[in-house]
């Protein structure tokens, strides 16, 4: 069984000071959980200090971005040793929102998994369809040009530590959510799509679900078949909150 994976994306929020009252906060709520990978990703200027709050705790730590060369004249980017120095566990790559303001395509989110590999660091990689496409029905030939995108190149041993998220852009920070089938179609046809060029590790990898993932529907969400765990935004700025969404996910795998 795919152990779930439960991972915050606390997006441009929380100052230092404020990065680590809730760490301190959520740490102390969540310390009995084992059966749930607990996870933040912080604003890069929190990474430091959260480090040393997390530091022999059960909840992992990762950045929401980086680029793919190790150094140069790249003003305002992160790479992949500064973030290995700190002994982040995860990165953020491409989420819909760099992908939008920032104009990341899939062949910079490539580049990006694969220097993240380079530097022991494992890759939460975002896709999804926007309302348009959704209307369409491209949501499924959007998410497969983006998965086979990001996974380009890589070993079936890296394949294997990838975590995806599947966040519908139409569902991100709006209060709107996929109905729990409908994500979990989606999340089973990402995986479809996984095995066809890596048959072995299809059914290792881990699939989360994103977009306004809340206590009051996590259960329904997290009882799907391929769903694995959950990219959240809001709900995880909060101690309260995402302890709730972990609490209700162990239950759920009889913790």
């Amino acid at each position: 069984m795919r152990k779930p994976f439960i991972a915050g994306n606390w997006k441009m929020n929380k100052t230092v000071s404020e990065a680590v009252s809730l760490v301190e906060e959520l740490k102390d709520k969540v310390k009995e959980v084992n059966n749930v990978e607990i996870g933040v990703c912080t604003p890069a200027v929190d990474l430091t200090v959260v480090k040393k709050v997390v530091n022999n705790s059960n909840i992992k730590l990762g950045a929401q971005n980086m680029y793919w060369e190790d150094e140069g004249a790249y003003t305002g980017e992160i790479s992949g040793p500064m973030l290995a120095e700190l002994e982040m566990d995860y990165v953020i790559l491409g989420h819909s929102e760099r992908r939008q303001y920032f104009g990341e395509t899939d062949w910079d989110i490539n580049r990006k998994v694969k220097a993240a590999f380079k530097n022991n660091l494992k890759p939460i990689v975002c896709v999804g369809e926007t309302l348009e496409e959704r209307n369409k029905e491209q949501t499924e030939s959007k998410v497969k040009i983006q998965v086979e995108a990001a996974l380009s190149g890589l070993s079936k041993e890296e394949v294997k530590k990838v975590v995806i998220a599947y966040e519908p852009i139409w569902a991100i920070g709006t209060g709107e959510s996929a109905s729990p089938e409908e994500a979990n179609r989606v999340i089973e046809y990402i995986r479809q799509v996984i095995k066809k060029s890596y048959s072995d590790t299809a059914n290792n990898i881990r699939i989360q679900y994103g977009g306004s993932v809340k206590p009051h529907n996590v259960e329904e969400i997290m009882n799907q078949e391929h769903i694995d765990g959950a990219l959240v935004g809001g709900a995880s700025l909060n101690a309260d909150s995402f302890s709730q969404l972990v609490f209700k996910t162990q239950q759920i795998y009889g913790g």
